[in-house]
């Protein structure tokens, strides 16, 4: 497909570093640096100038554009060059849209302004972290299938159920049809064998249907009530924090926010009903003491500051707080978190990339290709996708113990109609399954390409 990408920050470089192998893109930024930067690294064609002047968008073939992408740092920017990028006939726009007044007219801008896609990168982080937060046991938690299918990671601590036990044992002692589809241990990411035994410090990947997934959670923890998140402070009044704090309130937990800037603070206790805000530096030892931060059930770092979301995430685990979130959007930062053993990573450029991916799958799908869904997990090295089986193929109605698969990957979910199938040797695939593979190789395109 023909691609433009307006911006090329984080968010577009991201874009266009993904995008460039399987499709034509540009890039339109006013900024030469920008430009001459990408076009060295990636295969993408570079255009210098302002994306509201015709004659630049001309210049980038906006007229054969399949999908037009504006992830630039403004919101207005982004809608009226996707307005522009329509009469100009683009057949698909995205904008990328962070200010919350915009959130009531999105019904509007996609219907009446032609706007296929609007993504709030703040809005939907919020979203990630209030689904970590309903399960304090889970680092991170994704969705297939329309929601019929979570893709959970936990660490597993030093006595748990979990521990010394082999995964064809698994289902057998919780009694639950999960499947534990890849563990990282230490640097090395593993697709595991049915003889594989995890160990305390694992981190696990596993699928289930999302009402097995809740029992699964409350099979490895007795105390999972007790555990529930009651109580949360949010370091940092942003977009996310105010998004957050909404939805928090909405499933009865007790919310304070402590922000730094007065005029924040103010604009908060307006729009926020029942919820604590606090003016004061969330770093400070005394704030942090006199608000008693540290007996909250969960603390999430929200500052613009990745380097201050880690401190203040190490301090609070280090002093007991059950569950702790840290918003970290450089990829160099995001990776040295892991390594402290942070709980749970979001970063909202990544879930920007994730969402704005998952659409322009959507439409490869359309025209012929049968991913629906792809996710990105631990920082890059495994790959989680959704195919669609559109039409009959050699593998179709073959038990899955007669096919032979690539190595390095699972077969880790099929959905027929409104059945879920944790797949066993016996099962087969069928024409119109949607299909979950977690693999550690990258690159596939179509489903067959999965077997040997």
């Amino acid at each position: 497909m023909e691609i433009i990408i307006v911006g090329g920050g984080k968010v577009g470089g991201a874009l266009a570093e993904v995008l460039c192998d399987e499709h034509n893109v540009v890039v339109v930024d006013r900024n030469e640096k920008r430009i001459t930067s990408l076009t060295n690294d990636f295969d993408v064609k570079g255009v210098t100038g302002n994306c509201l002047r015709t004659d630049i968008l001309d210049s980038a073939d906006v007229a054969k554009c399949n999908i037009f992408i504006a992830v630039t740092d403004s919101d207005e920017v982004n809608i009226l060059s996707c307005l522009i990028a329509r009469k100009m006939k683009a057949r698909h726009c995205i904008a990328r849209v962070r200010n919350p007044e915009f959130d009531k007219q999105l019904v509007f801008m996609r219907e009446e302004l032609g706007i296929s896609m609007m993504v709030n990168p703040d809005y939907d982080s919020a979203n990630e972290i209030a689904k970590i937060l309903r399960y304090p046991e889970a680092i991170n938690i994704e969705s297939f299938a329309n929601g019929r299918v979570d893709l959970a990671e936990i660490k597993i601590t030093s006595g748990s159920i979990l521990e010394n036990i082999a995964l064809t044992q698994l289902s057998r002692r919780l009694r639950l049809d999960v499947l534990i589809c890849a563990v990282q241990r230490g640097e090395e990411v593993i697709i595991p064998h049915g003889n594989f035994v995890l160990k305390a410090g694992d981190k696990i990947h596993m699928t289930a249907s999302h009402s097995n997934m809740v029992k699964f959670f409350k099979s490895i923890s007795s105390a999972y009530r007790e555990k529930r998140v009651k109580s949360a402070v949010l370091i940092g009044g942003g977009r996310v924090g105010y998004h957050l704090a909404q939805q928090l309130r909405e499933m009865g937990v007790k919310v304070k926010i402590i922000e730094s800037d007065e005029t924040r603070c103010d604009e908060l206790s307006e729009r926020l009903n029942r919820v604590s805000i606090i003016h004061g530096d969330g770093t400070n030892h005394d704030v942090i003491r006199e608000e008693r931060v540290y007996e909250a059930d969960a603390v999430v770092s929200l500052t613009g500051i990745d380097e201050e979301n880690i401190l203040m995430s190490l301090l609070a685990k280090n002093n007991g707080v059950e569950k702790v979130v840290t918003k970290v959007n450089r990829m160099n930062l995001m990776q040295l978190s892991e390594t402290l053993d942070l709980d749970s990573i979001i970063s909202p450029k990544t879930i920007t990339v994730n969402q704005i991916l998952q659409y322009v799958r959507a439409k490869q799908n359309s025209e012929g290709n049968n991913i629906t869904t792809l996710y990105r997990l631990v920082n890059d090295r495994l790959e989680a996708i959704e195919f669609v089986v559109r039409e009959r193929r050699e593998y179709i109605g073959i038990p899955l113990k007669k096919l032979k698969l690539r190595e390095g990957l699972l077969i880790v979910s099929i959905v027929r109609g409104n059945e879920l199938i944790i797949p066993k040797g016996d099962d087969c695939l069928m024409v119109n399954d949607s299909v979950v593979v977690v693999t550690t190789n990258k690159g596939f395109g179509d489903l067959k390409q999965i077997f040997d």
